[in-house]
Parts: C-alpha cells; structure tokens; sequence
C-alpha cells in the first residue's frame, strides 16, 4: 500500500482507496481524463486566485497613491506616512503576485 496524491486536493491519500477522505473525489473510479480536467481546473483556480490578489494589490496601491498626493495631508502626518506604506506594501505585494503568476503558468 502506497500513499498518492489525490488529483483534486492534492492531499496524501493510499492508492488503494476508492475515494479521498480528504475531498470525496472518486480515484478508482476516474479516467485519466478525469484526472487531467480537475487538475487542469486546479490550475485555473490557483492562476484566477493569484490574478485576484494583483488586482487587490494594485487598488491598495492606486489608494494609498491617491491620498498621498490628493488627501489634503502634508509630508510629516500621521495619514501621509500610512498612505505611503499602503502604495509600498501594495506596489510590493502586486509584483510577487506577478513572479507567482508566471510560475504558476510555467508549473504543469
């Protein structure tokens, strides 16, 4: 008795069973194709959440940006210094979403 991966969780599972414990995804009884489409739509889902998190980065970014230079406040203030770390840690944030992204497209 070996331990897999389960196709739609990827959670260790025994090759013996009929279905994951984890997920109820039926092993014995998926075809390969089967197999292909969940772990195809898995990468879909995974690729969709990363580009997600870009957009949200990018609006923190766009944010704190905005009240940074439209907010009424001057350099020195408590609000001009959190606008600033809101466009730094959204600017960060969107480019290691965008690393992410290219090796989530690059993994088969």
């Amino acid at each position: 008795m070996a331990l897999i991966d389960c196709p739609a969780c990827s959670k260790k599972i025994s090759d013996k069973a009929p279905s994951c414990q984890h997920c109820g995804f039926a092993v014995g009884e998926a075809s390969s194709e089967d197999i292909a489409r969940k772990q195809s739509l898995q990468k879909f889902q995974k690729v969709h959440s990363i580009q997600n998190q870009s957009l949200v980065a990018m609006l923190l970014f766009v944010a704190g940006f905005g009240f940074m230079y439209w907010g009424g406040t001057r350099p020195g203030d408590v609000q001009h210094t959190a606008a600033i770390a809101c466009s730094v840690v959204g600017f960060c944030w969107y480019v290691v979403n965008r690393v992410r992204l290219v090796f989530a497209k690059r993994a088969d």
